[in-house]
């Protein structure tokens, strides 16, 4: 027996609720579908269908088997498209979204890069400090940060998002480094609007503190939070993939540094893994390589400053 065959007959016949109705999709006799689903039901070992002579309706085998058998005709789906597209070059435009931030430090060089290698593929990038209707938007990709996943979205992990209290040294100079909660709290904080507003949340040794501070200012932009931190209005909190370099140049000097910042993932996230064009699955697989790894790119020290440090 074809299994593969009589997996898509079973199937049929449950969309369709008709034996006689599945055999017109599936263009073969009547006959032929009921010894395809009696041998299904052989090699399972047990009754899918209940069947009489007004309508069918599933046991509990088969409500238990729908699922994987809808899973199995997915997967050959899948893999006859890939095997179709062996040998073809990856080409089209995609649509993809990222937060301002990330996108003009991290993503924007990373799909120059891509595009060396794939010289047919071009993008529409939509920046947006918001959650983009992928649908509405028809949006291939979205490049996310955040531990709250849609349950209705398909995710890849890409990396982590770490973060840092930073300041400018110009502003410490000025107003002094805080060395406890309690001080952090009497000076200038600019915080993320949407991220954290007229609060600094950490975890130090697993418990999580939420501290309320005065903002002196508070703004929905990553990047524009920077160039304030940077001009010396004040301590805020910052990702490490925007001011890695900042801290590493002295740009920026790490605040209290025993507290952590809650780290977050950055996530591909599209709306199914199905008939994806090849172009995107190079992409995907592309970010993954670039981003992954135990420590994110822009969290590892330059070279030339590791090998001083082993001397």
């Amino acid at each position: 027996m074809d299994r593969l065959t009589a997996t898509r007959v079973f199937v049929t016949v449950v969309e369709h609720g008709s034996l006689t109705q599945a055999a017109d999709r599936l263009d073969m006799s009547t006959a032929m579908v009921s010894r395809y689903l009696a041998a299904m039901e052989a090699w399972l070992g047990a009754r899918l269908l209940h069947r009489t002579t007004r309508r069918i309706s599933l046991s509990e085998a088969g409500q238990a088997a729908l699922v994987s058998c809808r899973q199995l005709l997915d997967l050959a789906e899948d893999v006859k498209h890939q095997a179709g597209e062996i040998g073809r070059v990856p080409s089209g435009r995609l649509r993809i979204t990222s937060s301002p931030s990330f996108a003009e430090a991290q993503l924007a060089p990373a799909l120059a890069d891509f595009q060396r290698q794939h010289a047919q593929v071009s993008f529409a990038l939509l920046v947006a400090d918001r959650s983009v209707d992928l649908t509405a938007e028809r949006i291939d990709l979205a490049v996310r940060i955040t531990n709250s996943l849609e349950p209705t979205m398909i995710a890849r992990p890409l990396s982590t998002c770490r973060s840092v209290l930073c300041a400018a040294p110009a502003y410490l100079r000025a107003h002094g480094e805080p060395r406890t909660l309690a001080a952090l709290q009497a000076h200038h904080c600019l915080t993320h609007a949407i991220v954290g507003a007229a609060q600094f949340r950490f975890r130090r040794k697993r418990q999580l503190i939420e501290l309320p501070v005065t903002d002196r200012l508070s703004t929905n932009d990553t990047a524009v939070l920077r160039r304030a931190v940077l001009e010396g209005g004040g301590i805020g909190i910052l990702p490490t993939y925007l001011v890695g370099e900042d801290l590493r140049q002295g740009r920026l000097v790490q605040v209290l540094p025993e507290l952590e910042p809650e780290t977050l993932g950055i996530h591909a996230i599209f709306l199914s893994r199905q008939h994806q064009p090849l172009a995107l699955r190079l992409l995907v697989d592309f970010l993954a390589q670039r981003f992954g790894g135990p420590v994110p790119p822009w969290d590892r020290a330059p070279a030339a400053k590791a090998r001083r440090k082993s001397q």
